[in-house]
């Protein structure tokens, strides 16, 4: 891991307010506030995703579905750039260098908004290529480019909110940084209906509204961030030049693992497009209610990522080996309480959404099968938080691909060739499982060996004169 150069301090030290206290305290915090501020971000797709269902075509489902996996594949990149902006930023601050701290998060919302653009316009300029590689066709093809056409604008907006927020986050105000995310879903309460239904623009009124939140998220990531905390430095070359190649070397592999979920997301919606539009509307309605009933686990990376920094960066090794373990018992009983009301909810949630035979069976097998399995997604999580936290990025890109790149894809063909539609559902919890308990055991092994090490050399005896 490269070496940051440390610039003399010229504003006071707020405190590293995760290098005391209870451990386990932080975690849940943390990760309660990562969880909504996830959870409200993709609440914003998941009501646009509602109210295009009131107009009862599973097609116009299918389309959002089909837009919603492309376009999770910049937001993945986002939350990959936000994790190595936070990393660094946590290390800064954990170690009392709050200049420093400062120029990075600079330093990451500017490159991420860039990155975010580049990208953004790419896909916007082939998405009915991407689209008909995923699997659209038809009508269904049509509206999620119509989407995509609208939506992809909004994408730096994203980029500049998300990262503002978390690294509000992990200076440790948990409450603004998810009120980022909670107002912004709060105004889709009201724009959603608003475009969709009122002014009857269907999937681009959905698209519409996907910019106004976004740019929500923007002006209250900037407000909490520059006029509250005053952590952002005003951006100068120099910056660049210190920081971005620590920054890139923590943003590539984390990219890069991050969007391995999107890949995944992208192999099931593939595979389920071979069972019809029912189906994939069904899939489309599985991956939003993932990503937000368990948006406590998929945060679990980024929320933890700060106490692991800080800990790190102040040499406390005990403290982030305790961390790891508590993170793994919060990933237990989130999901274990998620699961429950999961089935309690099948009916209503299938009702809801208007799915037929085929998309009701989908629904039933995620309510019913898919959960215990995402216990190894959420511990997988853990792990990634310490590997791209603790110096060992590869080896989060690695375990993710692992479960996203070679196990999804043939699981969900080969259970899918047996059980049909179920089976592709069935496909992702067995790669879950079967990675996730491999990645979680890995993670946990490094962390020690750092605890170990660092004990080990506390008890060392000195050399004698």
């Amino acid at each position: 891991m490269p070496s940051l150069p440390s610039e003399p301090d010229i504003k006071p030290v707020p405190p590293a307010r995760f290098l005391t206290g209870s451990t386990l305290r932080h975690v849940v915090v943390m990760s309660i506030a990562g969880s909504l501020g996830l959870s409200f971000l993709f609440l914003i797709d998941f009501l646009a995703l509602f109210w295009v269902s009131h107009y009862n075509n599973e097609t116009m489902i299918a389309a959002v579905g089909f837009a919603f996996a492309i376009q999770f594949f910049p937001a993945s990149m986002n939350i990959g750039m936000m994790t190595a902006t936070v990393a660094l930023y946590a290390r800064a601050l954990g170690s009392g260098e709050i200049d420093r701290a400062r120029r990075i998060a600079t330093l990451g919302i500017l490159s991420g908004v860039v990155a975010q653009i580049v990208f953004s316009t790419f896909l916007w300029a082939f998405r009915y290529d991407v689209l008909a590689f995923t699997g659209a066709s038809g009508g269904a093809q049509d509206l999620a480019a119509d989407f995509l056409a609208i939506s992809m604008f909004g994408m730096p907006l994203m980029a500049a909110g998300m990262t503002m927020s978390a690294v509000v986050r992990a200076t440790g105000d948990a409450l603004r940084a998810t009120l980022v995310t909670g107002i912004a879903a709060l105004v889709a309460l009201f724009v959603d209906p608003f475009n969709i239904l009122y002014l009857g623009l269907g999937v681009k009124g959905a698209a519409i509204s996907v910019i106004v939140t976004r740019g929500v998220m923007a002006v209250l990531g900037l407000w909490f961030l520059v006029r509250i905390h005053k952590m952002a430095a005003a951006p100068r070359l120099r910056d660049f030049r210190l920081y971005l190649g620590a920054w890139v070397g923590i943003a590539i592999p984390a990219v890069l693992t991050q969007c391995s979920t999107p890949f995944g997301n992208w192999v099931l919606m593939r595979a389920m497009a071979d069972f019809g539009d029912s189906a994939t509307a069904g899939l489309s309605v599985v991956l939003r209610l993932t990503v937000l009933i368990f948006g406590g686990i998929f945060a679990l990376s980024g929320a933890i990522g700060g106490i692991l920094g800080q800990n790190f960066g102040g040499g406390r090794l005990d403290r982030v080996a305790q961390a790891y373990k508590d993170a793994l018992k919060y990933c237990v009983g989130y999901t274990l309480t998620a699961w429950v009301l999961l089935l309690l909810l099948t009916d209503a949630l299938t009702r809801g959404f208007g799915l037929s035979d085929a998309g009701a069976e989908v629904m039933w097998a995620f309510t019913h099968f898919v959960p215990p399995a995402l216990i190894f997604t959420g511990a997988l999580f853990v792990a990634n938080a310490a590997f791209n936290n603790l110096g060992r990025p590869l080896m989060a890109t690695l375990t993710n691909w692992l479960r996203d790149g070679l196990a999804t894809w043939p699981l969900a063909i080969w259970l899918g060739g047996f059980f049909g539609a179920t089976g592709v559902v069935l496909g992702q919890a067995a790669a879950a499982i079967i990675v996730g308990s491999v990645g979680a055991w890995l993670g946990w092994c490094y962390v020690r060996s750092l605890r170990d090490r660092a004990a080990a050399t506390l008890d060392a005896p000195e050399p004698q004169a």
